[in-house]
């Protein structure tokens, strides 16, 4: 296996061709619609993923905001680049060891998805050949590109997607990576040191959707999968390994449909809504078909195929649905996953009858009301089943949820390119780059080294602060005089907690931290009450007082802590007799739930040795 990263960054500058706030709004002021179709690129010839995008037939909305303007409804030409983006972008370039181009060409993406008001997105190679360096390997940096990030998707109903244009040309440093990368887990940890290194120029946007990883997945055997738009860093591995799996089970699939000699039937198929005509229930239900009908394909060869695999739960009969529903229609009903659906024994016999079936054949339903549709969902289908004889075609999935990955559309290549002719090309200069490279960040690696020497932290904790982009705000805590091991502990163990468990996360540049961090180190809170007091923050409370009293972590003296240890063990003095220092960890959890984060539970443990030792040299009655 083989697999290649693609980093997509936000950047926190202006707008990359007009000088529009980059900053997202539900705010609507107005809207507009158009229609989008494909144009040639620079070679004369029409993208496939262009072409597939059109066919769908889909009207594109655009709900404008306070602070939108004419470039971004591509309604007047973009302005000049963005010069602060674009020295960031040079920035992470000569970080990497990449080689600057000596003129930046913006140029024309044909994407007619709606994304881009225009149909095209603006992008701009910025330098090639770098490499970084990961738990001791290195790994080759292809490109980094600037280019605009595209409209918001806010909603999507049938033939229409809804857009909003407060995210359209925020500026994204691309990194693509090598198909260096040999597994999941090394996938994920490459993808960790980028984004540690965009960091690195203290310039990037954070939170939810300002960082976007594209994987591009192959095993030997079958083509490049695009899986676009991976948000979650900690899914890296699960889609990587996923993608094996659907590979190596695809690759089975093939090798046996080649055993059996199998092929495709008529791609027109066969109308059989009458063998259907009773059935009141269900996708083939005649309700549901007013005015179309039940097509049927049939595929010779390939019975038993379709469905799930020993092993394995990827299935040829999901890809065939997936091209189904790429067209507007639900899914289908394969021979695979019959009787069911409303379909019966009998139905299926008479279906097998009608279409000359062998038991070694199957057979593909798909039903909708416009015939035309299901003329289009069936020639998509039979050219997915055809691609199955050969192994795994290369496309572009989409992400879902649980790791897998469904069909989007087919891979883009280079006929969608053409130049920018809006904007003039743009010199690097050697005084350009010397004044980058003269005030270039701290590496990761230097910063780890750094922190671990100057505050004590280990690898463990350092690597955590630095690949969540902790650090700042770590060394603005600890300059104040906090605890780096409290510090580094607040920031990458109790903030992940409480926004896992709440409603509403807690910001790590809140000033409130400070206060949070004072309050334990002054003993009015244990440091295992933390993650409580910032619930209760989270929750509303307007100040620390507040939240320590909400929480229930106020008013445990010392004297207090040791008259609850002493009745707890006096409640237990037979077991702790009998099982003497065994008798310790029990009891540590009883007393925990009674303190509740009060206090500290070192000198909670202390406590409790104490009490235990007293009753085992108390004799008994």
């Amino acid at each position: 296996m083989k697999v290649g990263l693609e980093v997509h960054q936000q950047l926190a500058t202006g707008k990359l061709f007009c000088r529009c706030p980059a900053e997202l709004s539900e705010e609507i002021g107005g809207a507009f619609v158009r229609r989008l179709r494909p144009a040639s690129g620079e070679d004369h010839r029409i993208d496939i993923a262009a072409q597939f995008q059109a066919s769908l037939g889909r009207t594109y909305a655009y709900e404008t905001g306070p602070a939108n303007c004419l470039v971004e409804m591509d309604e007047e030409p973009p302005h000049p680049l963005d010069a602060a983006a674009l020295d960031v972008a040079l920035t992470f370039a000569l970080l990497v060891g990449a080689r600057p181009i000596d003129e930046i060409a913006v140029m024309r993406k044909i994407v007619v998805d709606g994304s881009n008001t225009s149909g095209f997105q603006r992008t701009a190679l910025v330098a090639v050949g770098g490499s970084i360096s990961v738990d001791g390997r290195d790994y080759s940096i292809q490109s980094v590109c600037l280019e605009e990030d595209a409209a918001r998707k806010v909603r999507e109903s049938d033939g229409e997607v809804v857009y909003r244009l407060d995210r359209l040309g925020i500026p994204l440093v691309e990194v693509a990576t090598g198909p260096d990368i040999t597994s999941g887990p090394e996938a994920r940890r490459v993808a960790e040191e980028i984004g540690a290194l965009l960091r690195a120029t203290r310039r990037v946007r954070r939170g939810i959707g300002t960082v976007r990883e594209d994987l591009n997945v192959s095993t030997t055997g079958g083509h490049r999968i695009e899986i676009k738009g991976v948000q979650e860093l900690a899914m890296i591995k699960e889609y990587v390994d996923r993608e094996e799996q659907r590979q190596q089970t695809l690759l089975a699939v093939r090798d046996e449909l080649a055993r059996r000699s199998a092929r495709i039937g008529p791609v027109e198929g066969t109308d059989v809504s009458s063998v259907f005509d009773g059935v009141s229930s269900g996708p083939l239900a005649a309700a549901g078909r007013r005015g179309g009908g039940v097509l049927a394909l049939t595929l010779p060869g390939f019975a038993g195929l379709l469905g799930a695999r020993p092993g394995s739960d990827e299935r040829l009969g999901r890809e065939l649905a997936d091209h189904a529903r790429a067209v507007g229609l639900k899914g289908l009903i394969h021979s695979d996953e019959v009787p069911g659906y409303g379909v019966t024994p009998e139905h299926i016999a008479e279906l097998r009858s009608r279409l000359s079936l062998t038991s070694s054949d199957a057979f593909v339903l798909v039903s909708d009301r416009s015939p035309e549709k299901l003329a289009t969902a069936l020639r998509r289908i039979a050219g997915r089943a055809a691609e199955a004889l050969e192994g795994i075609p290369g496309e572009t999935r989409d992400p879902l949820p649980d790791g897998r990955t469904r069909y989007s559309r087919p891979l883009p290549g280079r006929h969608r390119m053409y130049p920018e002719t809006d904007i003039p090309p743009i010199p690097i200069t050697a005084e350009h780059l010397d004044r980058i490279r003269s005030n270039l960040p701290e590496r990761p690696e230097e910063l780890r080294a750094r922190l671990g020497q100057v505050h004590g932290l280990g690898a463990e904790v350092v690597r955590q602060l630095v690949y969540a982009g902790l650090v700042d705000r770590f060394e603005i805590l600890t300059a104040k005089g906090h605890a780096p091991s409290l510090t580094a502990r607040l920031l990458t163990q109790d903030l992940p907690s409480v926004a896992s468990t709440t409603e509403r996360g807690f910001d790590p540049s809140d000033p409130l931290l400070d206060a949070v961090l004072g309050s334990a180190e002054s003993g009015r809170i244990s440091k295992e009450g933390i993650p409580g007091l910032l619930a209760a923050l989270a929750g509303g409370a307007p100040s620390v007082d507040e939240a320590i009293a909400r929480a229930g972590l106020a008013g445990l003296t010392s004297d207090e802590l040791r008259a609850l240890v002493d009745r707890i063990v006096e409640a237990q003095a037979p077991m702790v007799r009998a099982r003497g220092g065994e008798a310790f960890s029990p009891l540590m959890g009883d007393v925990m739930r009674e303190v509740r984060g009060r206090r500290d539970g070192k000198e909670v443990a202390e406590a409790l040795r104490r009490a235990i030792d007293r009753v085992q040299r108390t004799p008994a009655g």
